[in-house]
């Protein structure tokens, strides 16, 4: 099972605010997973897969 990282971790590890990973996520541009509590969930494949996308492969 991969591993689920809040909106806050991916901030932390990208550098940038948790506000722009709730747009990436609204946009399209990096995958998440809304669980039954209302939560945001990232997997580590999600953002291997955006960081790919984005040209941020050195980031982790």
């Amino acid at each position: 099972m991969t591993d689920l990282l809040t909106v806050e971790q991916v901030a932390v590890r990208l550098l940038v605010s948790p506000r722009t990973v709730r747009r990436w996520i609204a946009n399209g541009s990096l995958h998440a997973i809304r669980l039954p509590s209302g939560s945001v969930r990232i997997s580590e494949v999600a953002l291997a897969q955006a960081l790919r996308t984005f040209g941020r492969e050195d980031e982790r």
